[in-house]
């Protein structure tokens, strides 16, 4: 059909195994304090009941060369209970250990009347067979030698006001059972959006390549009802500025009663908390904004020329409002200043906001930790290390790392890693553990970002070997953030049930906004160079981010995009 004979595709003899090696955490996941819905096993979103199944049957793999470990899988979910639907089937990278799920449904009496509503006859259910299928994307040539081992990739056809959900597919042209999916009424529905390109391949006969990719919610953060039903997205035709042609679910109930409570927060955190390792050679330690205020951080007004004390609690801190330039906090001056620039290891936590993800069905539980000070970086030109003066040093740096846990099993699912300006998830089979199932955060040198393994991290160019390093490896230095830990924001428990800080409410900047001429420092690097390294570098000095060129003070967790929104990434 399509004359695809660019690359091994997978036949059933030497595909690979159905038992492909599958990802666990290193310890059992505990018994959690008794609460409402978290981790029970299904999640009620209104009109539905969805739950997650993790087990899978192969049903046709592909490699873009002999490695397998370079394709990708596509598998079907089985063991759904009766009375579950399944949405569509599940694409893996071949590269890891299989860790996915996709979510089933059935049909159920609305929790929430007043967010939908419930039509009685079979016409208007919240799930529907798809009318038909069409047959989206194949690899098959016609002959009967690929007719035996070439996928099938179709797209339920759903009826009017009704959605479809996934891709299904299979080993043979033949179309797939009606009942093999559900599609779900339009109103129960949001749009999602491509992420993460899984896979793309082009065939002879189709000037537009095949691609696959990962889904997730348009509309995230603890405020989205948007939720993934775990499945892919898939064509050789779509443009990017479309509307992908499959929607995710919208949950509805607006109760969340799958977050968990107060109590099983603590257990999550015992359980899951991460260590963080600062380098050993990190001059920079980080401290709690308690200890930071008692040992003389000041707060300075516009147009007033001295700082005020500000008392351990931060009471007198500015309250609310918005970042508008006329507060920040500073150093003293003299030995204080170089002692707080040093921080306190014995007296730091990370501080927790514990929020809903992907329409309630997740929790991330954020984790900032507070730094007095940001040094300044180094740069890396080829095989040349060059320690800078001032470029990116700063007063008050919070930085962060978050954990998404399942709220259908309570399972560790992934990990979010802030880096400067961006970020990076890590699912769980990618993770290092220390101790059960308390993974490592690695903090790198001066700058604070945070990486899940040991190593030298370029920002910029890896290519010509120019950018900015970030070191990071294990010490002595740490955080158990399993044991030192403050939670200071959960919003979906209602008022009162976490007090949060006075400080948390300050919106202004945790430090002075610094301006140096980089520019000057930078060039006087390049004159340095062999000549023939100086256009390369001079670009890439081009491209570094602007805050090389100066510093604003930084804002605290409560005004980042993140509180609210969802992580960048």
């Amino acid at each position: 059909m399509f004359g695809c004979q660019c690359f091994q595709w997978s036949r059933i003899a030497d595909s690979l195994p159905p038992d492909m090696e599958t990802f666990s955490l290193p310890a059992p996941i505990p018994t959690y304090p008794q609460g409402e819905g978290f981790a029970s096993g299904v999640i009620n979103i209104g009109e539905l009941e969805v739950l997650q199944i993790s087990r899978f049957e192969f049903v046709w793999g592909s490699n873009l060369s002999r490695d397998k470990k370079k394709g990708v899988t596509f598998y079907k979910p089985v063991g759904i209970p009766n009375g579950f639907f399944s949405f569509g089937h599940y694409c893996q990278p071949n590269n890891q250990p299989l860790q996915g799920y996709v979510l089933v449904a059935r049909e159920v009496a609305c929790s929430n009347p007043q967010a939908t509503q419930i039509f009685n006859s079979d016409k208007f259910s919240a799930l529907r067979k798809p009318l038909d299928y069409t047959l989206l994307w194949s690899p098959d040539d016609g002959s009967q030698e690929n007719n035996d081992s070439c996928g099938y990739f179709w797209l339920p056809q759903p009826p009017e006001g009704y959605k479809a959900m996934g891709f299904v597919v299979t080993d043979k042209p033949k179309k797939p059972e009606l009942d093999e999916v559900r599609c779900v009424r339009a109103d129960l529905t949001d749009s999602c959006e491509t992420h993460h390109l899984m896979f793309k391949t082009s065939s002879k006969l189709s000037k537009l390549p095949f691609r696959v990719w990962s889904l997730r919610p348009c509309h995230r953060g603890m405020l989205g009802k948007g939720i993934t039903t775990g499945s892919f997205f898939c064509s050789s035709y779509w443009n990017h500025r479309e509307e992908p042609h499959i929607v995710c679910l919208k949950n509805l109930n607006s109760s969340l009663h799958a977050m968990p409570n107060l109590d099983q927060i603590h257990a999550l955190i015992k359980h899951y908390g991460p260590t963080v390792f600062f380098h050993p050679n990190e001059s920079y330690l980080p401290s709690s904004v308690e200890w930071f205020f008692k040992n003389g951080a000041l707060l300075h007004q516009k147009s007033e020329p001295n700082g005020q004390a500000i008392n351990t609690e931060g009471s007198n801190l500015p309250n609310g409002g918005k970042n508008d330039g006329k507060y920040w906090i500073d150093l003293p001056s003299g030995d204080t200043k170089t002692s707080l620039k040093s921080g306190n290891l014995e007296s730091a936590k990370l501080y927790v906001h514990v929020k809903p993800a992907s329409g309630g069905t997740f929790t991330d539980i954020a984790m900032w930790v507070f730094c007095p000070f940001n040094g300044p970086a180094t740069l890396k030109v080829g095989l040349m290390n060059i320690a800078l003066n001032k470029i990116g040093q700063h007063v008050g740096d919070w930085e962060h790392f978050t954990l998404r846990i399942s709220n259908f099993t309570g399972e560790l699912w992934s990990m979010y890693f802030s880096q400067h300006s961006g970020g990076v998830w890590v699912n769980a089979c990618d993770l290092e553990f220390i101790e059960g199932n308390k993974s490592i955060v690695y903090s790198s040198r001066s700058g604070h970002a945070s990486f899940p393994h040991p190593g030298s991290y370029l920002q910029g160019s890896s290519k010509l070997g120019v950018g900015i390093r970030n070191d990071a490896a294990r010490s002595n230095l740490y955080v158990d953030s399993s044991i030192q830990y403050e939670i200071v924001g959960a919003e979906y428990l209602g008022d009162g049930v976490v007090a949060e800080p006075c400080w948390l409410q300050y919106m202004r900047e945790w430090g002075p906004t610094i301006v140096y001429d980089s520019r000057s420092e930078l060039d006087k690097v390049i004159s340095f160079l062999p000549a023939m390294f100086r256009h390369s570098v001079q670009n890439m000095f081009n491209k570094f981010p602007l805050e090389l060129s100066g510093e604003e003070g930084p804002t605290g967790p409560k005004e980042k995009k993140n509180w609210e929104g969802d992580e960048r990434w």
